[in-house]
This record gives C-alpha cells, structure tokens and sequence, in this order.
C-alpha cells in the first residue's frame, strides 16, 4: 500500500468506525486533470445502503476539505463492496479462505501476473492460491488488484456454471481487469 493510501486510510478510518461503518479499504488513482478517491464501506450487522453512502461521503468530504490531503481536484466514490467484492488485506483473504479470487499483480510470479485462484491459506505477508492444479505464494505487497469472483448460484442469481467447465468455455463474466470494446468499423446486426 502506497504511502498517500496509508495517510488517507489513517486519516478516514476512524471518523467512518464513528459513523457504525467499517472502512473496508481505499482506492486512490492520481490525475493530472482529476483524481478518483473511492472508498469501500461495510456495516457490521447489516448490509450497507445508499443512505449509509451519502452520510460517509458528506462526512469524508468535510474532513478532507480540512485535512487536504489530495493535492488538485479529485472525484470522491463511496460504495458498498458488493458481490465481486475487493480483497485489501489478509484479513479479507482469511474471511474467504475456500473461495475463488482474481488477482493481478504488481511484478509477476513465473511469468504470470494475473490469476483466478482459489484462496488456500493466509498470513500476515502472502496469499497462498491454487490455480490449475499448482500453488502460487503471493506477497500481499505483491497484490495490484483483488476481488472475489461471485458465485451466483450459490447466492441464488442463474444456474451457475457446471462442476469442472473450464472458465474460458463458459461466458459467465468477464475480467475486471480488461475493457471490453466493440470490434472497430463493425455494427451490431438488426441496425
């Protein structure tokens, strides 16, 4: 985690724990013309609404106009952490031991930097993940980007995919981690 995520985390955690929410974790992309401040919020007994959003944006944007730790103008996000939800710490990966995450990577590990891993053990300096049948050790210093990959059948949304389909073959999702774009030049049919 860089420096200005630890300043901000530090400086938000405790007015959010204030508020009866948790601070799940931060997102900071600098721009030259506008940053993008998102933040993650859970509520411990509950799920988290759109009121619970509003009250912690309000209440972060008075603390940051204070504090100003973000230099120029940026675009402040509150949201829930949803079904695809990220994993910022070894206590994210701990509570979801058994369940299967995309992961990108800062520096990849044997030439790989993506993976859609199950989660196998945890400690306080990696993630130990399964993939295709081999065990890759993650620094969490290491981890770029990671999220949950949703079951929906097990949350009760569609059929789900078949025991052993290979992911490739199924269409269920695409990849956090590509923009998918419409082919140049082409139109849909039926225009």
């Amino acid at each position: 985690m860089s420096q200005k995520l630890q300043e901000i985390e530090a400086l938000l955690s405790p007015l959010i724990g204030d508020l009866g929410l948790e601070l799940l974790g931060v997102e900071y992309s600098p721009s030259s013309h506008r940053s993008m401040l998102r933040l993650y919020i859970e509520a411990p007994d509950r799920l988290v609404t759109v009121d619970d959003c509003a009250l912690v944006s309000r209440e972060v944007s008075a603390l940051l106009d204070v504090n100003d730790p973000i230099e120029g103008q940026y675009v402040l996000e509150v949201s829930s952490p949803g079904f695809d939800r990220p994993l910022f710490s070894a206590a994210h990966f701990s509570r979801f031991l058994g369940e299967k995450a995309k992961i990108a990577l800062h520096l990849p590990i044997e030439g790989r930097r993506r993976f859609t891993a199950e989660i196998v053990a945890v400690d306080d300096s990696a993630v130990l993940v399964r993939q295709d049948g081999a065990d890759y050790r993650l620094a969490l210093d290491n981890i770029q980007k990671a999220r949950l990959v949703p079951d929906y059948a097990r949350i009760g949304f569609g059929q789900g995919v078949e025991a052993g389909a290979d992911e490739s073959e199924t269409d269920v999702e695409l990849s956090i981690y590509e923009d998918v774009k419409p082919p140049r030049g082409r139109r849909p049919s039926g225009l």
